[in-house]
């Protein structure tokens, strides 16, 4: 599976470039681990380096930098790598934050 869709590479990088000071987007994605911990919530992605900002839900909850080549490249258990949720629709980040 694709780890992101064309359009939503596309709007990442967009996110990506905006400079003014303001930036609060929307996560564009949600990438998940269906044999264990790890979900990211990802707004924004850097195409030279392809490393995409965003929320990112292991054992804690934090903003960082998540590498999509490590992503692509991971296995789980029975070798399962991780997924795309086809169903998320773009969020605000504080709607995604547990109370």
């Amino acid at each position: 599976m694709q780890l992101l869709t064309k359009a939503q590479k596309e709007k990442m990088i967009k996110n990506n470039q905006e400079q003014d000071g303001t930036k609060e987007f929307k996560a564009v994605v949600k990438l998940f681990n269906p044999t264990g911990q790890g979900t990211w919530y990802l707004s924004e992605l850097n195409p030279d380096t392809n490393v995409a900002f965003g929320l990112c839900k292991i054992t804690d909850e934090e903003y960082g930098y998540v590498d999509l080549n490590e992503l692509t490249s991971f296995k789980g258990q029975m070798g399962l790598g991780i997924e795309r949720d086809r169903s998320f629709e773009p969020t605000k980040f504080e709607d995604l934050k547990v109370a």
